[in-house]
Protein backbone atom coordinates (compact mmCIF):
# COMPACT_ATOMS: atom_id res chain seq x y z
CA UNK A 1 0.00 0.00 0.00
CA UNK A 2 0.94 3.76 -0.91
CA UNK A 3 0.81 6.56 1.97
CA UNK A 4 1.72 9.84 2.15
CA UNK A 5 3.36 11.53 4.72
CA UNK A 6 3.20 15.42 4.97
CA UNK A 7 5.84 16.28 7.12
CA UNK A 8 6.35 20.29 7.78
CA UNK A 9 9.20 21.00 10.19
CA UNK A 10 10.56 24.95 11.31
CA UNK A 11 13.10 25.01 8.80
CA UNK A 12 11.57 23.31 5.79
CA UNK A 13 8.74 20.96 4.92
CA UNK A 14 8.19 17.39 2.41
CA UNK A 15 6.19 15.01 0.66
CA UNK A 16 7.17 11.53 1.31
CA UNK A 17 5.64 8.68 -0.20
CA UNK A 18 6.48 5.35 1.72
CA UNK A 19 5.60 1.71 0.56
CA UNK A 20 4.68 0.08 3.94
CA UNK A 21 4.38 -3.25 4.98
CA UNK A 22 5.33 -5.72 7.69
CA UNK A 23 8.60 -7.12 5.84
CA UNK A 24 9.56 -3.72 5.07
CA UNK A 25 9.52 0.21 4.31
CA UNK A 26 10.47 2.18 1.23
CA UNK A 27 10.56 5.89 0.97
CA UNK A 28 11.02 8.44 -1.72
CA UNK A 29 11.09 11.95 -1.47
CA UNK A 30 8.26 13.59 -4.25
CA UNK A 31 8.59 17.23 -3.06
CA UNK A 32 10.88 19.19 -1.03
CA UNK A 33 10.31 23.04 -0.09
CA UNK A 34 11.36 25.83 1.81
CA UNK A 35 9.64 27.28 5.19
CA UNK A 36 10.28 30.56 5.93
CA UNK A 37 8.77 32.78 8.59
CA UNK A 38 7.11 35.81 7.19
CA UNK A 39 7.32 39.58 9.04
CA UNK A 40 4.21 41.28 9.27
CA UNK A 41 4.06 44.49 11.20
CA UNK A 42 7.12 43.44 12.68
CA UNK A 43 5.85 40.20 14.22
CA UNK A 44 6.86 36.34 13.06
CA UNK A 45 3.95 34.52 11.29
CA UNK A 46 3.84 30.94 9.16
CA UNK A 47 2.93 31.65 5.92
CA UNK A 48 0.72 28.78 5.73
CA UNK A 49 -1.50 29.33 2.45
CA UNK A 50 2.19 29.27 1.02
CA UNK A 51 2.48 25.89 3.18
CA UNK A 52 -0.56 24.43 2.12
CA UNK A 53 -0.14 25.61 -1.68
CA UNK A 54 3.00 23.27 -1.26
CA UNK A 55 1.72 20.49 0.33
CA UNK A 56 -0.84 20.14 -2.86
CA UNK A 57 1.81 20.32 -5.17
CA UNK A 58 3.21 17.12 -3.29
CA UNK A 59 0.14 15.10 -3.77
CA UNK A 60 -0.27 16.98 -7.39
CA UNK A 61 3.20 14.75 -8.09
CA UNK A 62 2.28 11.14 -6.83
CA UNK A 63 -1.20 11.85 -8.59
CA UNK A 64 1.47 12.39 -11.98
CA UNK A 65 3.78 9.67 -11.41
CA UNK A 66 1.97 7.21 -10.10
CA UNK A 67 -0.86 5.12 -11.18
CA UNK A 68 -1.78 2.88 -7.75
CA UNK A 69 -4.27 3.87 -5.80
CA UNK A 70 -3.00 6.06 -2.65
CA UNK A 71 -4.07 4.67 0.49
CA UNK A 72 -4.11 7.94 3.41
CA UNK A 73 -2.41 11.03 3.29
CA UNK A 74 -1.10 12.12 7.19
CA UNK A 75 0.08 15.47 8.69
CA UNK A 76 2.69 16.16 10.79
CA UNK A 77 4.43 19.54 11.80
CA UNK A 78 6.11 21.33 15.10
CA UNK A 79 4.33 21.84 18.20
CA UNK A 80 3.10 24.33 20.18
CA UNK A 81 1.86 26.70 17.30
CA UNK A 82 -2.06 27.42 16.63
CA UNK A 83 -4.42 28.33 14.16
CA UNK A 84 -8.05 30.20 15.07
CA UNK A 85 -10.88 29.68 12.98
CA UNK A 86 -13.88 32.07 12.19
CA UNK A 87 -17.44 30.14 12.23
CA UNK A 88 -16.78 29.25 8.53
CA UNK A 89 -13.78 27.71 9.24
CA UNK A 90 -11.71 30.72 7.85
CA UNK A 91 -8.52 31.89 9.32
CA UNK A 92 -8.88 34.90 11.59
CA UNK A 93 -5.05 35.38 11.13
CA UNK A 94 -1.73 34.24 9.88
CA UNK A 95 -0.52 31.89 12.52
CA UNK A 96 2.07 33.25 15.36
CA UNK A 97 5.71 31.86 15.05
CA UNK A 98 6.63 30.70 18.21
CA UNK A 99 10.13 32.17 18.05
CA UNK A 100 7.97 35.91 17.55
CA UNK A 101 8.99 38.30 20.65
CA UNK A 102 5.10 38.63 22.16
CA UNK A 103 5.81 36.58 24.64
CA UNK A 104 9.12 38.19 26.34
CA UNK A 105 8.49 37.91 30.10
CA UNK A 106 5.12 36.45 29.96
CA UNK A 107 5.97 33.03 31.25
CA UNK A 108 7.00 34.50 34.69
CA UNK A 109 3.58 36.97 34.45
CA UNK A 110 1.61 33.66 34.21
CA UNK A 111 4.18 31.66 37.22
CA UNK A 112 2.87 34.56 39.18
CA UNK A 113 -0.82 33.88 38.76
CA UNK A 114 -0.74 29.98 38.61
CA UNK A 115 2.46 28.26 40.50
CA UNK A 116 4.67 26.20 38.34
CA UNK A 117 3.97 23.40 40.68
CA UNK A 118 0.58 23.47 39.88
CA UNK A 119 1.25 24.02 36.56
CA UNK A 120 3.21 21.09 35.80
CA UNK A 121 1.54 18.58 38.01
CA UNK A 122 -1.70 18.95 35.83
CA UNK A 123 0.09 19.14 32.27
CA UNK A 124 3.15 17.79 32.73
CA UNK A 125 4.87 20.04 30.92
CA UNK A 126 7.97 21.98 31.40
CA UNK A 127 7.69 25.70 31.17
CA UNK A 128 9.16 27.16 28.14
CA UNK A 129 8.26 30.59 26.92
CA UNK A 130 6.92 29.84 23.45
CA UNK A 131 4.38 26.98 24.78
CA UNK A 132 0.96 27.85 23.46
CA UNK A 133 -0.19 28.76 27.11
CA UNK A 134 1.75 31.77 27.14
CA UNK A 135 1.23 32.65 23.46
CA UNK A 136 -2.43 32.23 24.22
CA UNK A 137 -1.67 34.45 27.79
CA UNK A 138 0.08 37.23 25.28
CA UNK A 139 -3.93 37.12 22.73
CA UNK A 140 -6.11 37.43 25.74
CA UNK A 141 -3.83 40.75 26.62
CA UNK A 142 -3.44 42.09 23.52
CA UNK A 143 -6.00 41.16 21.35
CA UNK A 144 -8.84 39.55 23.23
CA UNK A 145 -10.93 40.41 20.54
CA UNK A 146 -9.82 38.04 18.19
CA UNK A 147 -10.23 34.91 21.09
CA UNK A 148 -13.91 35.86 21.40
CA UNK A 149 -13.94 36.08 17.55
CA UNK A 150 -12.46 32.61 17.08
CA UNK A 151 -15.24 29.88 16.98
CA UNK A 152 -12.08 26.86 16.80
CA UNK A 153 -8.51 26.55 17.43
CA UNK A 154 -6.22 24.03 15.59
CA UNK A 155 -2.81 23.07 16.23
CA UNK A 156 -0.97 23.54 13.46
CA UNK A 157 -0.73 19.59 11.57
CA UNK A 158 -4.68 19.58 12.78
CA UNK A 159 -5.24 22.75 10.55
CA UNK A 160 -3.16 21.06 7.92
CA UNK A 161 -5.95 17.80 8.32
CA UNK A 162 -8.78 20.30 8.33
CA UNK A 163 -8.14 21.29 5.06
CA UNK A 164 -7.47 17.66 3.46
CA UNK A 165 -10.59 16.18 5.29
CA UNK A 166 -12.98 18.98 6.21
CA UNK A 167 -12.79 17.98 10.00
CA UNK A 168 -12.19 20.30 12.60
CA UNK A 169 -9.98 18.50 15.60
CA UNK A 170 -7.05 18.46 17.18
CA UNK A 171 -4.28 15.08 17.96
CA UNK A 172 -3.01 13.98 20.98
CA UNK A 173 0.28 14.47 20.69
CA UNK A 174 0.43 17.94 19.65
CA UNK A 175 -2.50 18.58 21.89
CA UNK A 176 -0.40 17.87 25.14
CA UNK A 177 2.32 20.54 23.94
CA UNK A 178 0.36 23.61 24.69
CA UNK A 179 0.46 23.25 28.22
CA UNK A 180 -3.04 23.70 29.22
CA UNK A 181 -3.67 19.62 28.48
CA UNK A 182 -4.11 17.80 31.83
CA UNK A 183 -1.63 14.92 31.36
CA UNK A 184 -3.36 12.14 33.41
CA UNK A 185 -7.04 12.78 32.88
CA UNK A 186 -6.11 13.30 29.23
CA UNK A 187 -8.71 16.22 28.43
CA UNK A 188 -8.30 20.29 27.62
CA UNK A 189 -7.37 22.25 31.55
CA UNK A 190 -10.07 24.74 30.86
CA UNK A 191 -9.84 25.41 34.47
CA UNK A 192 -6.58 26.45 34.21
CA UNK A 193 -6.96 28.69 31.19
CA UNK A 194 -10.26 30.58 33.45
CA UNK A 195 -8.08 31.25 36.05
CA UNK A 196 -5.65 33.35 33.58
CA UNK A 197 -8.46 34.91 31.82
CA UNK A 198 -8.17 33.15 28.60
CA UNK A 199 -11.36 32.13 27.37
CA UNK A 200 -11.96 27.92 26.42
CA UNK A 201 -14.91 28.05 23.83
CA UNK A 202 -12.59 27.23 20.76
CA UNK A 203 -11.32 23.93 21.67
CA UNK A 204 -12.50 21.10 20.11
CA UNK A 205 -12.78 17.54 20.31
CA UNK A 206 -9.30 15.91 20.98
CA UNK A 207 -8.51 12.15 19.15
CA UNK A 208 -5.64 9.80 19.36
CA UNK A 209 -2.93 8.95 16.77
CA UNK A 210 -4.23 6.75 14.17
CA UNK A 211 -7.55 8.51 13.73
CA UNK A 212 -9.02 8.03 10.21
CA UNK A 213 -10.00 11.78 9.81
CA UNK A 214 -12.07 10.79 6.85
CA UNK A 215 -11.57 11.19 3.07
CA UNK A 216 -9.90 13.41 0.76
CA UNK A 217 -12.42 16.48 0.44
CA UNK A 218 -13.50 16.27 -3.74
CA UNK A 219 -12.70 19.42 -4.40
CA UNK A 220 -8.99 19.06 -3.33
CA UNK A 221 -8.95 15.56 -4.92
CA UNK A 222 -9.89 17.24 -8.26
CA UNK A 223 -7.79 20.02 -7.99
CA UNK A 224 -4.57 17.60 -7.13
CA UNK A 225 -5.79 14.86 -9.97
CA UNK A 226 -6.39 12.18 -6.74
CA UNK A 227 -10.09 12.08 -8.02
CA UNK A 228 -10.17 9.18 -10.64
CA UNK A 229 -9.33 6.44 -7.71
CA UNK A 230 -11.55 3.73 -7.48
CA UNK A 231 -10.99 3.80 -3.80
CA UNK A 232 -11.03 7.36 -1.97
CA UNK A 233 -8.09 8.33 0.21
CA UNK A 234 -8.20 8.46 3.39
CA UNK A 235 -7.02 11.19 6.23
CA UNK A 236 -5.14 9.72 8.92
CA UNK A 237 -4.18 12.00 11.88
CA UNK A 238 -0.64 10.25 12.94
CA UNK A 239 0.84 11.34 15.71
CA UNK A 240 0.99 14.59 14.74
CA UNK A 241 3.52 16.67 16.68
CA UNK A 242 6.78 15.51 14.96
CA UNK A 243 8.80 14.50 17.77
CA UNK A 244 5.93 12.04 18.12
CA UNK A 245 6.12 10.19 14.75
CA UNK A 246 9.89 10.58 14.94
CA UNK A 247 9.84 8.76 18.29
CA UNK A 248 7.29 6.03 16.57
CA UNK A 249 9.56 5.25 13.80
CA UNK A 250 12.63 4.68 16.28
CA UNK A 251 13.92 1.29 15.92
CA UNK A 252 14.30 -0.95 19.62
CA UNK A 253 13.72 1.59 21.95
CA UNK A 254 12.68 0.50 25.92
CA UNK A 255 13.28 1.94 29.42
CA UNK A 256 16.75 1.95 28.99
CA UNK A 257 17.57 3.26 25.51
CA UNK A 258 17.75 6.89 25.32
CA UNK A 259 16.33 8.71 21.81
CA UNK A 260 17.57 12.31 19.99
CA UNK A 261 15.71 13.17 17.89
CA UNK A 262 17.80 15.80 15.98
CA UNK A 263 17.39 18.43 13.87
CA UNK A 264 16.43 22.95 14.22
CA UNK A 265 15.68 21.23 18.26
CA UNK A 266 17.35 18.31 20.12
CA UNK A 267 14.12 16.50 22.24
CA UNK A 268 16.65 14.10 24.39
CA UNK A 269 14.20 11.11 26.35
CA UNK A 270 12.49 8.40 26.80
CA UNK A 271 9.97 6.83 26.03
CA UNK A 272 7.40 5.98 28.75
CA UNK A 273 4.30 4.07 29.53
CA UNK A 274 2.97 6.62 32.29
CA UNK A 275 3.71 10.50 32.90
CA UNK A 276 6.90 11.56 35.12
CA UNK A 277 5.68 14.25 37.75
CA UNK A 278 6.82 15.24 41.22
CA UNK A 279 8.89 18.34 42.40
CA UNK A 280 12.27 16.70 41.08
CA UNK A 281 11.14 16.25 37.01
CA UNK A 282 9.39 19.75 37.57
CA UNK A 283 12.69 21.59 39.07
CA UNK A 284 14.91 19.82 36.55
CA UNK A 285 12.51 21.24 33.46
CA UNK A 286 11.51 18.28 32.04
CA UNK A 287 8.60 17.29 30.04
CA UNK A 288 5.72 14.79 29.60
CA UNK A 289 4.56 14.83 25.97
CA UNK A 290 1.80 12.13 24.25
CA UNK A 291 3.27 9.88 22.02
CA UNK A 292 1.76 6.93 19.77
CA UNK A 293 -0.08 3.66 20.88
CA UNK A 294 -0.38 5.11 24.50
CA UNK A 295 3.33 6.06 25.43
CA UNK A 296 4.78 9.04 27.22
CA UNK A 297 7.98 11.02 25.56
CA UNK A 298 9.39 12.00 28.87
CA UNK A 299 12.33 14.16 27.51
CA UNK A 300 13.94 17.95 27.73
CA UNK A 301 13.85 20.38 24.73
CA UNK A 302 17.24 20.92 24.21
CA UNK A 303 18.62 23.48 21.29
CA UNK A 304 19.81 21.93 18.31
CA UNK A 305 21.18 22.76 15.15
CA UNK A 306 19.29 25.82 14.96
CA UNK A 307 22.70 27.13 15.87
CA UNK A 308 24.66 26.18 13.38
CA UNK A 309 21.79 26.84 10.75
CA UNK A 310 22.09 30.28 11.91
CA UNK A 311 25.28 30.87 11.84
CA UNK A 312 25.85 29.71 8.36
CA UNK A 313 22.68 31.84 7.87
CA UNK A 314 24.66 35.02 8.61
CA UNK A 315 27.97 34.04 7.23
CA UNK A 316 25.96 33.45 4.03
CA UNK A 317 24.59 37.36 4.30
CA UNK A 318 28.07 38.21 5.02
CA UNK A 319 29.27 36.59 1.66
CA UNK A 320 31.11 33.71 3.16
CA UNK A 321 29.22 30.76 1.67
CA UNK A 322 30.27 27.47 3.79
CA UNK A 323 28.80 24.67 2.90
CA UNK A 324 28.14 22.27 5.83
CA UNK A 325 31.48 19.68 4.94
CA UNK A 326 33.34 22.85 5.09
CA UNK A 327 32.29 23.86 8.33
CA UNK A 328 32.84 20.61 9.84
CA UNK A 329 36.07 20.19 7.92
CA UNK A 330 36.65 23.94 9.76
CA UNK A 331 35.71 22.69 13.17
CA UNK A 332 37.46 19.22 13.10
CA UNK A 333 41.01 21.98 12.48
CA UNK A 334 39.75 23.81 15.72
CA UNK A 335 41.17 23.74 18.75
CA UNK A 336 38.83 21.34 21.14
CA UNK A 337 37.20 22.71 24.35
CA UNK A 338 38.05 26.36 24.07
CA UNK A 339 34.62 27.83 24.50
CA UNK A 340 31.54 26.47 25.44
CA UNK A 341 27.97 27.53 25.82
CA UNK A 342 24.97 26.76 27.09
CA UNK A 343 22.67 26.09 23.90
CA UNK A 344 19.63 26.61 26.08
CA UNK A 345 20.55 30.31 27.02
CA UNK A 346 17.92 32.59 26.23
CA UNK A 347 20.92 34.67 24.11
CA UNK A 348 19.69 31.76 21.62
CA UNK A 349 16.44 31.76 21.17
CA UNK A 350 16.31 34.19 18.07
CA UNK A 351 19.08 36.44 17.80
CA UNK A 352 19.78 39.06 14.73
CA UNK A 353 23.61 37.45 14.46
CA UNK A 354 23.82 33.80 15.91
CA UNK A 355 28.07 34.46 15.74
CA UNK A 356 27.62 37.70 17.68
CA UNK A 357 25.19 35.85 20.19
CA UNK A 358 27.94 33.36 21.17
CA UNK A 359 30.53 35.28 21.12
CA UNK A 360 29.13 37.87 23.33
CA UNK A 361 27.89 34.68 25.51
CA UNK A 362 31.57 33.55 25.82
CA UNK A 363 33.19 36.61 27.02
CA UNK A 364 30.21 37.41 29.38
CA UNK A 365 31.22 33.64 31.17
CA UNK A 366 35.17 34.93 31.19
CA UNK A 367 36.00 32.49 27.98
CA UNK A 368 38.47 32.55 25.11
CA UNK A 369 36.26 34.43 21.99
CA UNK A 370 35.89 32.05 19.14
CA UNK A 371 36.86 34.20 16.32
CA UNK A 372 36.47 32.23 13.04
CA UNK A 373 33.79 29.83 11.83
CA UNK A 374 35.14 26.83 12.67
CA UNK A 375 35.49 27.85 16.44
CA UNK A 376 31.80 28.82 16.75
CA UNK A 377 30.90 25.20 15.16
CA UNK A 378 33.00 23.31 17.16
CA UNK A 379 31.61 25.17 19.92
CA UNK A 380 28.13 24.36 18.69
CA UNK A 381 28.97 20.98 18.58
CA UNK A 382 30.93 20.24 22.08
CA UNK A 383 28.19 22.20 23.98
CA UNK A 384 25.26 20.11 22.57
CA UNK A 385 26.73 16.90 22.82
CA UNK A 386 27.58 18.20 27.02
CA UNK A 387 24.26 19.14 27.02
CA UNK A 388 22.81 15.66 25.89
CA UNK A 389 24.61 14.13 28.62
CA UNK A 390 23.89 16.28 31.39
CA UNK A 391 20.21 15.44 30.46
CA UNK A 392 21.26 12.02 30.15
CA UNK A 393 22.54 12.19 33.71
CA UNK A 394 19.23 13.71 35.07
CA UNK A 395 17.16 11.32 33.23
CA UNK A 396 19.42 8.48 35.13
CA UNK A 397 18.29 10.63 38.18
CA UNK A 398 14.48 11.03 37.70
CA UNK A 399 14.05 7.49 36.51
CA UNK A 400 15.92 5.48 39.18
CA UNK A 401 17.95 3.41 36.55
CA UNK A 402 20.76 3.56 34.24
CA UNK A 403 20.90 4.51 30.76
CA UNK A 404 22.45 2.66 28.11
CA UNK A 405 22.37 3.22 23.45
CA UNK A 406 21.60 6.91 22.46
CA UNK A 407 19.49 6.19 19.13
CA UNK A 408 19.95 9.28 17.17
CA UNK A 409 17.47 10.05 14.34
CA UNK A 410 16.26 12.92 11.93
CA UNK A 411 18.47 14.69 10.13
CA UNK A 412 21.09 15.50 13.02
CA UNK A 413 21.91 11.60 12.87
CA UNK A 414 23.94 12.71 9.56
CA UNK A 415 26.11 15.11 11.39
CA UNK A 416 28.70 12.51 11.80
CA UNK A 417 30.97 15.07 13.71
CA UNK A 418 28.16 15.90 16.42
CA UNK A 419 27.44 11.78 16.49
CA UNK A 420 30.96 11.39 17.34
CA UNK A 421 30.95 13.90 20.02
CA UNK A 422 27.78 12.68 21.72
CA UNK A 423 29.56 9.27 21.93
CA UNK A 424 32.48 10.88 23.77
CA UNK A 425 30.44 13.38 25.81
CA UNK A 426 28.14 11.12 26.97
CA UNK A 427 30.47 7.62 27.29
CA UNK A 428 27.63 5.31 25.53
CA UNK A 429 27.20 3.94 22.69
CA UNK A 430 25.33 5.61 19.68
CA UNK A 431 23.24 4.60 16.92
CA UNK A 432 22.42 6.41 14.46
CA UNK A 433 19.07 6.54 12.06
CA UNK A 434 16.86 6.26 10.44
CA UNK A 435 17.57 9.89 9.40
CA UNK A 436 13.75 10.13 7.79
CA UNK A 437 12.82 8.90 11.15
CA UNK A 438 9.47 11.41 11.46
CA UNK A 439 8.09 10.41 8.10
CA UNK A 440 8.57 6.72 8.70
CA UNK A 441 6.55 6.85 12.18
CA UNK A 442 4.04 9.26 10.24
CA UNK A 443 3.94 6.29 7.99
CA UNK A 444 3.86 3.62 10.15
CA UNK A 445 0.85 5.00 12.20
CA UNK A 446 -1.26 5.44 8.99
CA UNK A 447 -0.73 1.66 7.98
CA UNK A 448 -1.51 0.06 11.47
CA UNK A 449 -5.14 2.88 10.86
CA UNK A 450 -5.61 1.18 7.78
CA UNK A 451 -4.84 -2.34 8.77
CA UNK A 452 -2.02 -2.97 6.61
CA UNK A 453 0.49 -3.44 10.08
CA UNK A 454 -0.50 -4.98 13.05
CA UNK A 455 0.56 -3.20 15.12
CA UNK A 456 3.59 -0.21 16.35
CA UNK A 457 5.94 -2.70 17.36
CA UNK A 458 5.73 -4.91 13.80
CA UNK A 459 6.66 -1.45 12.31
CA UNK A 460 9.34 -0.97 14.36
CA UNK A 461 11.06 -4.67 13.40
CA UNK A 462 10.91 -4.04 10.03
CA UNK A 463 12.15 -0.13 10.21
CA UNK A 464 15.09 -2.28 11.09
CA UNK A 465 15.63 -4.36 8.72
CA UNK A 466 14.56 -1.44 5.92
CA UNK A 467 17.65 1.18 6.57
CA UNK A 468 20.76 0.90 7.68
CA UNK A 469 22.57 2.43 10.96
CA UNK A 470 25.77 3.49 12.04
CA UNK A 471 27.47 3.56 14.86
CA UNK A 472 29.75 5.05 17.22
CA UNK A 473 31.57 3.99 20.33
CA UNK A 474 33.31 6.45 22.86
CA UNK A 475 37.42 6.44 23.08
CA UNK A 476 38.85 9.17 24.29
CA UNK A 477 35.80 10.06 27.12
CA UNK A 478 38.23 11.46 29.78
CA UNK A 479 39.06 14.35 28.00
CA UNK A 480 35.53 14.93 27.59
CA UNK A 481 35.09 14.02 31.46
CA UNK A 482 37.12 17.07 32.14
CA UNK A 483 35.19 19.32 29.59
CA UNK A 484 31.93 17.87 31.49
CA UNK A 485 32.73 19.01 34.69
CA UNK A 486 34.00 22.53 33.11
CA UNK A 487 30.85 22.71 31.13
CA UNK A 488 28.66 21.99 34.57
CA UNK A 489 30.67 25.09 36.23
CA UNK A 490 30.52 27.15 33.55
CA UNK A 491 26.40 26.56 33.54
CA UNK A 492 26.31 28.28 37.15
CA UNK A 493 28.53 30.77 36.54
CA UNK A 494 26.65 34.54 36.40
Amino acid sequence: MNYLAVDLGASSGRVMLGRAGSQGFELEELHRFPNLPLTKAGQLHWDVERLWSEVKKGLAVYATRYKEPLTSIGVDTWGVDYALLDEAGQLLELPYHYRDHRTDSLMEEVLAKVSKARLFEETGLQCLPFNTLYQLYSHSRNDNAMLEKAATLLMMPDWFNYRLSGRKVVEYTNATTTQFFAVKEKRWATQLLAELGIPGHFLTEVVPPGTILGELLPEVAQEVGLNQQTTPVLIVAPGTHDTASAVAGTPQLNQNRVFISSGTWSLVGVEAIEPVLGSAAMKLNFTNEGGVANTIRFLKNVMGLWLVQECQRVWQEEGQHYNWIELVTLAEQSPPFKSLIDPDAPDFLNPTNMPEAIRAYCQRKGQPLPENPGAIIRCCLESLALKYRLVVEQLELLLGHSLGTIRIVGGGSQNELLCHFTAEGCKREVITGPVEATALGNIMVQAVATGQLPNLATGREALETSFSMKQYLPINSENWGRAFERFKVMLSFP
